[in-house]
């Protein structure tokens, strides 16, 4: 039983961490949003940015090293991960914050459930973007 859970982990290793730090990414993000908005008074917009920028920093990170255990050498490679994954989390950011002014300014729903499922959309569209165009090998 042990050696079959550690040969399906080997084989789903890279989706199973990006679940993981997805996971852990939504987390900071809600969590941050959470305090800002909802604790601190701080504007839906101003809030779901920074909470973005948050997670976008801590997602970068353990994308790199855990998920696609990206080991590149050159500076300019390290800059072309790093710009690609910043514009593509841009694109998203973009899409979490018109999900966001539509879900909890304009029709006036609960901010965390949303700020929620609009982090669900966000990192689906974040992995294929990661997987197929920043970290491909």
């Amino acid at each position: 039983m042990k050696k079959q859970m550690k040969q399906l982990y080997q084989e789903h290793k890279q989706i199973i961490l990006y679940l993981f730090f997805g996971v852990c990414t939504t987390v900071i993000n809600t969590i941050c949003y959470a305090v800002l908005y909802e604790w601190l008074g701080i504007v839906n917009i101003v809030s779901t940015i920074v909470a973005w920028f948050v997670a976008v920093v801590f997602a970068f990170v353990t994308n790199k090293r855990y998920v696609f255990e990206s080991q590149r050498a050159k500076l300019s490679d390290k800059l072309r991960e790093f710009t690609s994954f910043f514009g593509c989390r841009i694109l998203t950011g973009i899409l979490d914050v018109i999900i966001m002014a539509v879900a909890v300014d304009y029709l006036k729903w609960n901010s965390i459930i949303w700020k929620f499922i609009s982090n669900i959309i966000v990192t689906i569209m974040n992995y294929i973007a990661s997987k197929f165009v920043i970290f491909k090998k």
